[in-house]
């Protein structure tokens, strides 16, 4: 018997990076996962583990995420994954960066949460899993302006629902990684004026003298997936290597 024996689960971003290790690690302790992206060429390499089922979403389409949330007639866990990095100050960030930044991090989570939780209620018990960052509220980070910021919102979210829906059975969490060695963060390094330098800063700054994995952040996410952390609520769950420190 797996640690997440016959929970359903429902994760965005799910091709590639936290997501995607979340859900095979999610699986591969019984749950019944469908995984979430836009990247359905990408989502498809998923295809083949045992309890893992993909779909095509686009988590900031209000019509798309009333759609998937149809198809259940309930949900044990739901984990938000989805997330943009934009690099700069507020100097740097013009309103189509915010605005695309605060849908994607931000607006996503509001429209996948008030899709499910109703059907969380109905059963008097559910999980909701946000991620956050480090980056947010609990550390300034310098060229993090508007993702900080949506960041700290990604907490304040998690508290609200967490504290108004503590005594319907509902538990809501956020996981707040520093740096992670993701596809993502690869892509940012080579976007950058000199790659090798860039990946030489992101490793300088890490205490520990490595980078966090995907998979250390999916470990987390099981524990807070499962019925381990029953009573567990409305908290911030740092893993950074003490970079915050």
């Amino acid at each position: 018997v797996g640690r997440l024996d016959g929970k359903v689960i429902v994760l965005s971003t799910g091709a590639q990076g936290i997501g995607r290790a979340a859900a095979i690690a999610f699986a591969k302790e019984g749950a019944h996962v469908t995984a979430t992206d836009i990247n359905g060429e990408k989502l498809k390499e998923l295809d083949g583990h045992p309890g893992i089922k993909t779909k095509v979403v686009d988590v900031t389409k209000k019509d798309q995420v009333e759609a998937l949330a149809k198809e259940f007639d309930h949900l044990d866990v739901l984990f938000n994954v989805a997330g943009f990095v934009h690099h700069g100050s507020i100097l740097d960030c013009e309103e189509a960066d915010w605005d695309f930044t605060m849908n994607v991090n931000v607006r996503s989570m509001y429209l996948m949460s008030r899709a499910f939780l109703p059907k969380m209620l109905a059963k008097k018990s559910g999980n909701i899993i946000n991620m956050a960052s480090v980056a947010s509220s609990i550390k300034g980070v310098v060229n993090r302006c508007v993702n900080s910021t949506s960041k700290a919102a990604v907490i304040g979210l998690t508290k609200s629902i967490a504290t108004n829906f503590l005594e319907q059975g509902i538990r809501c969490n956020c996981v707040c990684p520093g740096t992670v060695d993701t596809l993502s963060l690869r892509g940012r390094i080579q976007a950058q004026p000199s790659p090798e330098q860039a990946l030489k800063d992101f490793i300088a700054r890490q205490k520990t003298g490595r980078m966090c994995t995907a998979k250390e952040v999916a470990h987390l996410c099981v524990y807070l997936a499962s019925d381990e952390s029953a009573y567990v609520t409305g908290t911030e769950h740092i893993v950074d290597g003490g970079w915050r420190l």
